[in-house]
């Protein structure tokens, strides 16, 4: 015989489905949440060395790995000295693809700028004063008010997590003094992924003298890698010249080169799996307490 639902039943049903839904979406905004610090770099992730007014290369020449070298809006030849790049790369300039990776950066360096919340605020401190290989920096967003130096050894750990992000938020300049390093204590890529290392710098950058240096600097005017500097990680200036002397960069491979981002947001399937353990939760939820009939 076929029976029809009560009202109170309709009700409970529906408040049952409301609920499970809720837990659903609360179970994927955590994850999202857990991701939200990373920095989408778009299609600038191609690039190595990205500068706006002029880029230029003293010395023997420098060399960069895995990635492209390019100008806008200034022309090609405002990119002067030696650069090396490697097969499937080039050097480019007031194109399409420099001025979209341009647009790029500048929403990247605004993701960096409004990175929340603050982990640590370290205004007034050397960052090579900050961790030991023993107590190494973990995972999150550390700010400064102003500059920024490195002298001597900064050591990052991201606890085998490949979504850990760490992301540098200064005021004004970052210099590193000759020497200095950054270093990758337990990287899921290796030693010096730089991938998900973010400088996020309020005028200029300077690498000292034979600096070996971790991280995408993302400048708003330029940097500076002074003689023998190298860097896993990249280049980037949104107004400004790149001055470079003799130096190596190895850009990290992107988690996607189509240049869409860096794993700013979980895979589809990621979320579909993370509603679908919310849906399962509704179902349990029901099972546990039946509509009454």
């Amino acid at each position: 015989m076929k029976t029809t639902p009560s009202p109170m039943a309709a009700q409970n049903g529906a408040r049952r489905i409301s609920t499970g839904l809720g837990l659903a979406l609360a179970v994927t905004f955590l994850h999202l949440n857990a991701t939200a610090a990373d920095v989408g770099l778009g299609t600038a992730n191609s690039f190595g060395v990205l500068g706006a007014t002029a880029i230029t290369s003293a010395d023997t020449g420098s060399t960069v790995n895995g990635g492209n070298v390019g100008l806008s809006p200034g022309v090609m030849s405002s990119i002067t000295g030696i650069i090396n790049v490697g097969p499937g790369y080039s050097v480019q300039a007031a194109n399409a693809v420099t001025l979209q990776a341009q647009n790029d950066l500048t929403i990247a360096y605004g993701q960096a700028a409004g990175a929340l919340p603050v982990t640590q605020d370290l205004t007034g401190k050397d960052l090579g004063t900050v961790s030991t290989v023993a107590s190494p920096l973990a995972p999150g967003v550390y700010s400064f008010s102003s500059s920024a130096q490195l002298t001597g050894t900064l050591y990052l750990n991201d606890g085998g997590n490949p979504d850990a992000v760490f992301i540098f938020k200064i005021g004004s300049t970052l210099t590193t003094a000759s020497g200095s390093s950054v270093v990758a204590v337990d990287g899921p890529n290796g030693p010096g992924s730089g991938i998900s290392v973010f400088w996020q710098v309020g005028s200029s950058a300077t690498l000292g003298t034979g600096t070996d240096f971790e991280g995408n600097i993302l400048a708003l005017t330029s940097i500076t890698a002074d003689t023998g500097a190298t860097v896993d990680g990249r280049l980037l200036a949104e107004n400004g010249a790149v001055s470079l002397d003799d130096n190596t960069i190895n850009v990290p491979v992107a988690e996607t080169e189509t240049g869409t981002g860096t794993g700013q947001v979980p895979e589809a399937g990621s979320t579909i799996l993370l509603l679908g353990s919310g849906l399962a939760a509704l179902f349990a939820f029901g099972r546990r307490f039946p509509c009454p009939a």
